[in-house]
């Protein structure tokens, strides 16, 4: 089974690259970020023709998150529990049949947070973190296959950046942020990247300013963090960077995961 995650960075704007790459990459299950437009809104019918279920939880211009999957979805819950005010769209969880039982995919767009000193903006990113590890080690206490999927706008690791100095004060390398995320391998969740292989420079995004993408000035964003039940049946992990050469790409590259599950 193969278990993609990518910003796609709004999804009408990118319709054309989002069917181009379903057709050629044909994932399993597809966890997306940055939908940028309302459930009614996205175009649902170009990717049902596809043969892909379609799950959303969207926002007006900005934020939204989706699950698209060959397989027909068990269960859908939308919104990361832990917050009733907030009412941003960051969060979607599918449920789904496989061989031997289920797998959970978990569609995730962390906040960014910047700029830190913002007294709303960082607090935000870091109690959702907080809510994120809550989430995280309650499902693992139902000893399932789960994958958490997406743009954690947070580089885990120096080597994960193009060059630290740039990134030193920026909230997706700031030491409380790395440290909400090992929080969620201190649980056991496993990254799936990196659990694959140790090469560098490895990056999932490259901005679009300053010639970031051609002088391969990038970071590593994108995460598919694993369940020990996910990483027992983890094979191998692509990053699929031919796609950022592609005509208007979005700035994200999708992330692959495939694993030993049959539907």
């Amino acid at each position: 089974m193969k278990i993609a995650t990518w910003n796609i960075n709004g999804v009408r704007a990118r319709l054309d690259n989002l069917i181009a790459w379903l057709k050629e990459s044909a994932p399993d299950i597809v966890a997306l970020q940055e939908i940028k437009c309302q459930d009614e809104a996205f175009p649902r019918a170009d990717v049902e023709a596809l043969g892909y279920h379609v799950e959303t939880h969207g926002q007006k211009g900005f934020n939204g998150v989706a699950l698209l999957s060959k397989l027909r979805p068990d269960e859908i819950s939308r919104g990361l529990p832990g917050s009733e005010a907030d009412e941003q769209s960051r969060f979607i969880e599918g449920v789904f049949s496989v061989d031997g039982g289920v797998v959970r995919v978990c569609s995730i767009y962390l906040p960014n947070g910047n700029p830190p000193e913002d007294p709303v903006k960082y607090p935000y990113k870091l109690a959702w973190m907080e809510r994120l590890a809550a989430f995280a080690a309650d499902r693992l206490a139902l000893e399932e296959p789960l994958v958490l999927a997406g743009d954690y706008n947070v580089i885990p690791e120096p080597h994960d950046c193009f060059d630290v100095k740039a990134w030193e004060r920026d909230t997706l390398f700031l030491p409380p942020t790395r440290q909400a995320f090992r929080r969620l391998e201190n649980l056991g969740f496993t990254d799936a990247v990196r659990a694959t292989t140790d090469a560098a420079p490895l990056y999932s995004f490259w901005d679009y300013q300053a010639g970031c993408w051609p002088k391969n000035n990038g970071i590593r964003i994108d995460h598919l963090m694993l369940s020990p039940e996910a990483a027992d049946r983890l094979l191998s992990t692509d990053i699929e960077k031919h796609v950022r050469n592609w005509e208007k790409p979005s700035d994200h590259v999708p992330v692959i995961a495939h694993f030993r599950f049959a539907a």
